[in-house]
């Protein structure tokens, strides 16, 4: 598996709408692998495929539960309102207040294009919203209430 190089705001990919998966390819395997190892190197908790320069409809979430692989993920379900910080791989450095539902219910297919649902609350519903987000060719900073800070990570000793 490889590292891949993580698109910054400002990449016109970024701003691009994303294709539908219509099989699973060799090189869609090998993006999710990579995709999986890039976010977990960079320390995130979801990645999509355009942040990583590739116009497809996939991403890849953990929140601490193990990964979860989503392609052409579709939100059918949301309810209630959280208020939160906010960060993204493609804006190191940084973050902002952003409002989100609580809970969404996710439709997507898995890695063997079979149909899935995910259900999720707080940090996990926060999450998929802003990895399909990716894919419409929106990012988080567009929502940000507060203006973006400069966020500090620790370095794991």
């Amino acid at each position: 598996m490889a590292i891949r190089k993580i698109r910054e705001l400002g990449d016109e990919v970024l701003t691009k709408k994303c294709k539908e998966v219509t099989k699973m390819t060799i090189r869609s395997r090998i993006l999710i692998n990579d995709m999986l190892d890039t976010m977990y190197e960079e320390g995130g908790v979801g990645l999509a495929a355009p942040q990583v320069g590739i116009l497809k409809r996939i991403v890849v979430i953990d929140v601490g539960d193990g990964p979860i692989v989503l392609i052409n993920p579709e939100i059918i379900e949301q309810s209630g309102e959280q208020t939160g910080e906010e960060g993204c791989l493609s804006v190191p450095g940084k973050a902002g207040t952003v409002t989100r539902p609580n809970y969404v219910k996710a439709r997507g297919l898995n890695e063997d294009m079979e149909e899935i649902e995910v259900e999720g609350e707080e940090l996990l519903a926060r999450a998929i919203c802003h990895e399909i987000d990716h894919l419409e060719g929106k990012m988080y900073v567009e929502l940000v209430e507060d203006g973006l800070h400069d966020v500090e990570y620790r370095e794991e000793e």
